[in-house]
């Protein structure tokens, strides 16, 4: 079997607490999920290593929803919300795997723990922008929804010396013309999709994670998960294990791109 349940009792020991409060959902129509209580106010960290920044692909659209796919590369994805303690353990399975993924932070969780993205780039990870709030940005209006972007960027800005790598709109698969091109405006070429949904914020098992993600997986493949669901966590071993077995590998969405 591809899941390895003796897992589960240790990492949810840690994370149990948090994930109880964890009721809503990063995809389509639906919340983000209620994070823990906010931590104490701190001073916040130096800034990390200079972060990369955004850059053109002129081979891609200005929606990007998976890349080559004549390339044994994949790239996972993350929502950077929820509890730290949890996304940290995300972070050890792929690199216990040598795999490096992408991070899209949302900006109050940022604010909330800022030492995430040193820990996110530290790690050999990319780090970009899922909005400042998390709400439904293809239904604001203009000015709200430029805020949401910006202020979002604002904060990788002043955590990491770059507004991070790529944008991903909140709540939706896909932006609309508008946000596009107010994407464009913040200094992000194209908006970063996915192909393939693993439906992880549902909390189906991390069997059914797994059987979802390998069941539509493909080279080139940008594959949507959360930080904030042990289901998640217990997924990334076997997941990580199937993509080998195939001889694929997980490389950051930028390393998908990049001949």
């Amino acid at each position: 079997m591809l899941c390895y349940p003796d897992r589960r009792s240790a990492l949810r020991a840690g994370a149990a607490a948090a994930v109880g409060a964890l009721t809503a959902a990063c995809g389509t129509g639906s919340r983000t999920p209620a994070g823990p209580p906010a931590e104490p106010a701190s001073a916040t960290p130096a800034p990390v290593r200079a972060a990369a920044a955004p850059r053109r692909f002129p081979d891609q659209p200005d929606e990007i929803a998976h890349g080559p796919r004549d390339r044994p590369r994949v790239a996972l994805t993350f929502h950077g919300n929820g509890d730290p303690a949890i996304a940290r353990a995300v972070l050890s399975e792929a690199e216990r795997a040598g795999a490096r993924v992408t991070v899209l932070a949302i900006g109050s969780w940022l604010d909330a723990h800022p030492d995430m993205a040193r820990r996110v780039l530290d790690g050999g990870h990319e780090l970009g922008n899922h909005t400042q709030r998390h709400l439904a940005i293809n239904d604001m209006p203009e000015a709200e929804a430029y805020a949401e972007i910006t202020g979002c960027a604002q904060r990788l800005k002043r955590l990491t010396g770059s507004i991070g790598t790529w944008f991903r709109p909140s709540q939706t698969q896909y932006a609309t013309p508008l946000v596009k091109e107010l994407a464009r405006r913040a200094g992000y070429p194209h908006v970063l999709s996915y192909d393939v949904d693993s439906l992880d914020f549902t909390s189906p098992g991390a069997a059914a994670v797994i059987r979802t993600v390998t069941g539509t997986i493909h080279g080139g493949s940008v594959v949507s998960l959360h930080f904030g669901y042990a289901d998640t966590v217990d997924a990334m071993p076997p997941l990580l294990e199937e993509l080998a077995r195939r001889k694929l590998r997980a490389v950051t969405t930028t390393e998908l791109l990049t001949s």
